[in-house]
């Protein structure tokens, strides 16, 4: 019960990331319009903090294009000899269990191509990707191997705008002792402090559930689908044949680049159970 509603909640966290960068950046116009610290600081020439934030958000949108534009780890060939490919021996072989014997060779029912493991055919990308995590909707592009820590790194960046945007539309609010003097002065300040709060609790829990996957080794598609996957479905509820540890995990997701064959470590942690 507790992994199906954390898996409804992945995936409708999925869908309001469709709408947080154009509200954020959208917040953010709104509070540097706004008399606040950051505009009184441009205003008496103390520009640190103000190019500081400019620098923050446009590193935010370069990001936000990158994922978006980046090969997320298409498969777009065939292996003539994948055994050979991802130096698995005859041994390690002999070890599958006979109920994952169709793990062996995997190959897409729809682009027709032999499939590595945990990747997985996209239907909206019409392409087999590796190592996928989901198809976001926002960017119009799945993350996968390729570009899921540069989307992690896009989620932290913007998170840190939204916040810092939250600070300064604090200071941007003026005293007024009657109420509906007040709310007619800070009317639109108020509506957009609360749009930049509620979207930095959305992006904060979508980079919080992506972290904590990541430190376990595991994908949102492999979390919601393990009773589906092949070489999953015959594991244990808490069993993860990928998990190497926490910290070894996210020093392989952030600091190891370059493909990782995934059937080298199933087979080999197979293998250190026998």
């Amino acid at each position: 019960m507790i992994q199906v509603n954390l898996s409804l909640y992945i995936h409708r966290l999925c869908l309001y990331n469709r709408s947080h960068t154009p509200g954020s950046c959208g917040g953010v116009k709104c509070v540097s319009d706004v008399f606040t610290e950051l505009r009184k600081q441009e205003e008496t020439g103390q520009l640190v903090q103000p190019v500081l934030f400019v620098l923050l958000v446009l590193l935010s949108v370069l990001l936000y294009f990158a994922v978006s534009l980046m090969d997320p780890g298409f498969i777009l060939s065939d292996d003539t000899d994948l055994q050979f490919m991802l130096g698995v021996t005859e041994e390690q072989q002999d070890m599958i269990p006979p109920a994952t014997k169709s793990l062996r060779q995997r190959r897409c029912g729809h682009c027709l191509l032999q499939q590595p493991m945990r990747s997985k055919h996209c239907q909206t990308c019409q392409h087999c990707v590796r190592r996928y995590d989901h198809h976001c909707p926002w960017i119009e592009n799945c993350v996968g191997e390729r570009n899921h820590r540069w989307f992690v790194f896009y989620l932290a960046f913007q998170l840190l705008v939204l916040l810092w945007g939250l600070r300064i539309a604090w200071t941007g609010f003026t005293y007024v002792p009657i109420w509906h003097q007040w709310l007619r002065t800070n009317g639109v300040l108020t509506a957009v402090t609360m749009l930049l709060a509620l979207l930095s609790l959305i992006v904060l829990l979508l980079l919080g559930s992506h972290l904590y996957l990541v430190s376990l080794n595991t994908t949102t598609w492999e979390f919601m689908s393990r009773h589906r996957i092949s070489y999953l479905k015959h594991c244990g509820a808490d069993e993860n044949p990928f998990d190497r540890g926490t910290f070894q995990n996210l020093w392989g997701f952030f600091c190891i680049w370059g493909t990782v064959v995934w059937e080298q470590v199933y087979f080999k942690e197979g293998s250190d159970q026998v």
